[in-house]
């Protein structure tokens, strides 16, 4: 009695998951590097790439900086917010130190700790005022000791830092992108929307500085891994805009890459999905548990 076997993936199968923007940058989502392995396990190629930690990345560092900058020197002065021209009379405070504050949040560099904590190293933006807040003790000192103490500089400095960075953010959604945020980007575009049309329309305006970066990323990865399927993980609604965003990217650049939509935003918000456009950006969307379409889909 001849026996049936489990049809292979074809040799040429090569698979790419996506992290899209946004998650939390400082706690790397776990479904890529899951599927990934999974993949592996079953002798398929796999890659991850984090695109939301890459396009936060090059945001802020010196020559996102600079492009930024550039992009403000070509607004109008009524279109500049209070933040953004704070941003644009430190400039050269900013371009110094953002590769070094980034470095130092990643533990590449604990030296930079006392110089941030004494507050003397970063400009201050609209965030830091929060710090006002806070009562120094009886004798006029440390107004923070409450939260660190004596043994908590690493911890200060961290804090002090994030402030720094959510200034930045300000600024690029003030000049960029009204929709920008570090973990919930343009997440009311998703969230218990009645129609699809806002997010059409966002899709299909000109991209900007922050979209024109992640589609560069999104190419890059492609160039690198050269996918047959790529899997764009979208967790929570704030990473739909971002997720749609590399799906034209990737379209435009090859259009014969299978691109799939997954994950926990898609198993809870598109069981009934019955909107056609969404598959003028993605060919396929999974529901339930990812192993098993997945390799449904490949086979």
């Amino acid at each position: 009695m001849a026996s049936r076997r489990r049809a292979m993936p074809a040799p040429a199968t090569r698979v790419l998951a996506v992290i899209p923007p946004m998650t939390q940058l400082n706690t790397p989502y776990p479904s890529t590097a899951y599927l990934t392995g999974f993949l592996r396990s079953r002798g398929i190629a796999a890659a991850q790439e984090d695109l939301a930690l890459a396009l936060v990345l090059e945001l802020l560092s010196a020559p996102g900086l600079r492009t930024l900058r550039a992009e403000i020197d070509a607004l109008p002065h009524e279109r500049r917010s209070a933040r953004v021209q704070a941003f644009v009379d430190q400039f050269e405070r900013y371009e110094a130190t953002v590769d070094p504050v980034i470095a130092f949040l990643q533990g590449r560099d604990a030296t930079l700790m006392h110089r941030i904590a004494a507050r003397g190293l970063l400009p201050e933006g609209e965030r830091f005022a929060a710090l006002a807040a806070y009562v120094a003790d009886e004798d006029g000192g440390d107004a923070l000791a409450w939260a660190f103490g004596a043994l908590g500089t690493h911890d200060r400095a961290r804090h002090l830092a994030t402030l720094y960075l959510n200034d930045l953010a300000d600024v690029l959604r003030d000049a960029i992108d009204p929709r920008f945020e570090f973990v919930r980007y343009a997440e009311q575009l998703a969230t218990s929307q009645p129609s699809f049309d806002p997010l059409a329309q966002a899709l299909a305006a000109p991209p900007h500085l922050i979209d024109r970066t992640l589609q560069r990323l999104a190419r890059g990865a492609i160039a690198r891994h050269r996918p047959t399927l790529v899997l764009l993980s979208v967790p929570f609604p704030g990473s739909v805009y971002g997720a749609l965003r590399i799906a034209q990217a990737i379209k435009a650049q090859d259009p014969s890459i299978t691109v799939a939509l997954g994950g926990g935003f898609v198993n809870t918000e598109l069981r009934e999905l019955a909107e056609p456009r969404l598959f003028d950006f993605v060919d396929v969307v999974t529901l339930d548990g990812g192993e098993r379409p997945l390799l449904a889909l490949i086979e």
